[in-house]
Order: structure tokens, then C-alpha cells, then sequence
């Protein structure tokens, strides 16, 4: 049987360094949003009450991003295990704080570059291709206690400067690059990737909408600088895509979830993919309270983004939501920042976000249609608990039929005519959870051993995942 899947398909994984790398102190790095964020299922309350300062309060929370898994001193370890699957490429992030550990130095930390030196020669060694984000939710904590995140303009200059360093440090080496990770993340929680919680802004979307054309900048320059470095260097944005769907054909629901697909799934997109702002922009502001006026807009900012949009779309799909104005009653779902109602026609995973592989089919032929860019899937994936057996299996059959029907649904995409670079899994490996802290919310084909209290050896076992993986990436997509 013919592969549905280009010979040059990136199949890979995905994480980040916030998330598996620990060693959140050592070789002069600096502390980032990451390390401030307590574990547990009450993360995200806990980081968006009113009384939250990125205070670090080690005798009332636990900071599992502290150590991760260890991946920092056991990488070669890893990426030995990812090249067994034979991942053709690794997405992973470069931590800000390891290079500018403040985020305003003007001279980067060499301890820092040296290790991402010798990540990536490891990734070469086996012919994998680094695919690199280049802030992954890890700003430093500097620069949002002291500058108040991305809602200064101050950062679009040290932003750039740690693109500059770390670009002409391996643009020689690295072909594929995203900006900033989950950038319209901010709509629902700017913690993550702005540096904004209450207590310096983030309950205005005055500075939300400012910290967002102050990124978009930042991305062009970064654009422009590896465009420079490089001519064939790709430079993608990377959002969050929760295909979106009225919960019936009532007008009002259906007006509803146009509404909520500009704002949410193409806003940023429509900035960093065409170069402009869309029409609805100025419906937007309007909506919610931001004056345009009081913008800190240039000219030079507008043709920047013109003359350097990005090259594909990288994005993270998990689930799709629903839309129901109708009935303010309607049951709700839990999703990656996003939930929605309950749709009757689908199942859910055990932290609630509906599982639709179907709506993965939706977003390709959505983004695809709307921007004629390559795109990337960069995150899939599912989270749970997984068991280990007495014999040491971990039979994750539940995770393989996810992936299964997920890769089922891309390759009826590219059978619809979309152009799909690549494919990496989330949490290839055990890692601990963006959303709450916990590693027993589990994605990886790797099982890490690890409580979330921080017990554990941090031995890595293969599941059941693992060999299906290999046979999925040597058959290019054939045998699921």
C-alpha cells in the first residue's frame, strides 16, 4: 500500500524545556514564569487570583518544573530512545532564562548555549532535525515581575536580541523554527505565554491586545533575521486550534461561533500569516474595551509585519469545542485553555477535553484553505493515567487508538489537497503538565518514573506506544 504521507513527511515528538529539562538552576540559569508556577490541579487558580506575583513560596507549594524529568543531564539518554522510533524530527524549545537568564543581559550565558550546542549535535547524530521553539511559556520572571511581560515594549528588544543569539548560534543546523508556542493562548490566559496575571495586568485586555502586537513584532524580527542567516530557513508561528462548531443551525449560535473562530483560532494567525490586521480587528477592540488609540503602535511596526510574515503554521490540537448561546445552562467541557459545551456526539478524556479526530480533518482544511502556508501539527496528543504492569509493561492501547484515528484524519486531509510539513506528538516522553503540574497526566510513548509528589527513580520504560510509533513512522504513515 502507498504511503498517503510525502517521503520527506516530519514524523517526531514534541516537548518543552520548562517542561522535562529540571536543572532549573544550575550553569547560571535564570528563573523563568515556569518555575513560579505551583503543581497540582489547582495551578491555573492558584495563577490567576487576584493575589498571585510570581512569588516562588516553596514551603506552601511545589514546583515539579524545578526538576522536570531530568532530561537536562539525561538527554543523550532520550534522544537515543526517540531515534529507536526513528523520529525524523524533535520539536523542542531553547529555555530563555539558560541564555539571558534575567532576559535583559546584553551578553548571553555561554553555559547555556553550549548545552543546546550539544542537544542538537545529539539530534544530528541520528539524523533527527531539530524543530525549535524558540520561547516555549518560559520567559524569565525577570521580565515580569520587573517589566511587567509583554505588555511593555522593552521586550520586543530583548526578544529580539535572544533570537539574534540563539539564531546565528544554529541557524547553520537548524532548518525549522516557531516563534513564540500557543501565542493566542493569551486570550484565555496570558500567564503562560505574556507574563501577565492579575496582579500586573492581565484583567485588561488593553495590555493583552498590546502584549500581543508587541509579539508579533518580535516575530517578524525574528523572521527577518533568519531569513538573513539563511535562505532556507523556515520560521513558523505556532497557536493553540480547537476546531469550533455551533451545537446546532440555530443563527445566533452559528453568528456565535464565526465570531469565536476569528478571535480565537485565526486573530493571531490572520497577524503573523498575512502581515496585517484583519477586518474585524476593529469589532474586536470594541467587544473588549480596548482603545486603539492608546496602542503603542509605529508605522515601522505595520510594514515590519508586512514585509516579514511568518513561512508556515505550526499548532497544538487536542480538541474541538462547541457553541451554545442559546442555552446559558448547556452542560460544559473542560479543553487546552478553551472549553465549551458538551457535544452529545463525542467522548472525552479523563481530564474532560473532547476527543474528535474528525475535527483534526476540519482544522487542516480550515487553516489551509484560509492561508495557502504549509502547516505543521507540533501537538497531539493524550493525557492519562497510564499503569505499569508486574511484568514492567504499560499497555497504553487507549493512547495508540488516539493517535491511530488522529493520523487517520491527517492523512484524509492531505487527501483533501492540504499541505502537511509534519507530525509531533506531545510529551513524546513522560513530562510534567503545562495545565496542572501533575506527571501522572501522562502523553509520552516513554514512561517516565515519576510521582507527582517527586517521587520515583525516573527510569524510562517503553510502552506498548513505543513499538507501534516505530512501525507508524517506518511504514511513513501506512501500518496504524
Amino acid at each position: 500500500m502507498q504511503s498517503r504521507f510525502s517521503e520527506k513527511f516530519l514524523w517526531g515528538g514534541a516537548t518543552a524545556a520548562n517542561q522535562l529539562e529540571g536543572a532549573y538552576d544550575r550553569d547560571g540559569k535564570g528563573l523563568s514564569v515556569a518555575d513560579a508556577m505551583p503543581g497540582g490541579k489547582q495551578r491555573f487558580a492558584i495563577i490567576g487570583s487576584e493575589e498571585f506575583d510570581w512569588t516562588i513560596d516553596q514551603e506552601k507549594y511545589i514546583y515539579p518544573n524545578h526538576r522536570g524529568i531530568d532530561h537536562y543531564d539525561r538527554f543523550k539518554e532520550d534522544l537515543a530512545l526517540f531515534a529507536e522510533m526513528g523520529f525524523k524530527c524533535y520539536r523542542f524549545s531553547i529555555a530563555w532564562t539558560r541564555i539571558f537568564p534575567n532576559g535583559d543581559e546584553g551578553t548571553p550565558n555561554e553555559a547555556g548555549l553550549e548545552f543546546y550546542d550539544q542537544l542538537i549535535d545529539e539530534c544530528l547524530k541520528y539524523d533527527i532535525e531539530p524543530v525549535i521553539t524558540i520561547s516555549h511559556y518560559e520567559m524569565p520572571l525577570h521580565l515580569a515581575k520587573e517589566y511587567g511581560g509583554w505588555k511593555n515594549r522593552k521586550l520586543i528588544d530583548f526578544y529580539e536580541r535572544f533570537a539574534q543569539t540563539v539564531l546565528e548560534r544554529y541557524s547553520s543546523k537548524v532548518k525549522y523554527w516557531m516563534t513564540f508556542n500557543e501565542i493566542n493562548s493569551a486570550f484565555h490566559f496570558p500567564a503562560l505565554s505574556q507574563g501577565l496575571v492579575k496582579s500586573n495586568g492581565a484583567g485588561e485586555y488593553q495590555n493583552i491586545f498590546q502584549a500581543w502586537h508587541n509579539q508579533f513584532v518580535a516575530s517578524s524580527k525574528a523572521v527577518k533575521i533568519g531569513h538573513e542567516l539563511r535562505s532556507d530557513i523556515q520560521i513558523g508561528c505556532m497557536i493553540i486550534y480547537a476546531t469550533t462548531y455551533s451545537i446546532d443551525a440555530n443563527p445566533v449560535n452559528q453568528a456565535a461561533t464565526m465570531i469565536q473562530n476569528q478571535e480565537f483560532n485565526f486573530f493571531c494567525t490572520d497577524v503573523q500569516v498575512r502581515g496585517e490586521y484583519p477586518a474585524y480587528t476593529a469589532r474586536t477592540h470594541k467587544k473588549y474595551g480596548v482603545d486603539p488609540e492608546k496602542l503603542e503602535q509605529t508605522e515601522e511596526d505595520f510594514q515590519l509585519l508586512k514585509e516579514y510574515p511568518v513561512d508556515y503554521i505550526g499548532f497544538s490540537y487536542y480538541m474541538s469545542t462547541a457553541i451554545n448561546e442559546t442555552d446559558p445552562q448547556a452542560a460544559t467541557s473542560e479543553g487546552n485553555l478553551l472549553g465549551g459545551v458538551k457535544n452529545p456526539f463525542l467522548e472525552a478524556s479523563e481530564w474532560g477535553w473532547q476527543i474528535d479526530p474528525e475535527g483534526l480533518r476540519i482544522a487542516l482544511n480550515e487553516l489551509y484553505n484560509r492561508y495557502q502556508k504549509p502547516l505543521f501539527i507540533v501537538e497531539n496528543g493524550l493525557g492519562a493515567i497510564d499503569h505499569m504492569e508486574e511484568d514492567g509493561t504499560i499497555i497504553d492501547d487507549y493512547r495508540i487508538d488516539y493517535l491511530r484515528r488522529h493520523i487517520e484524519a491527517m492523512a484524509n486531509a492531505v487527501a483533501d489537497g492540504v499541505d502537511l510539513m509534519g507530525y509531533t506528538p506531545w510529551g513524546c516522553i513522560d513530562l510534567v503538565s503545562a495545565s496542572t503540574g501533575e506527571m501522572s497526566k501522562r502523553y509520552g510513548f516513554i514512561y517516565v518514573d515519576l510521582d507527582d509528589e517527586g517521587n520515583g527513580t525516573l527510569n524510562r520504560s517503553k510502552k506498548k506506544s513505543f513499538d507501534w510509533y516505530k512501525e507508524v513512522i517506518a511504514s511513513n504513515g501506512v501500518n496504524l
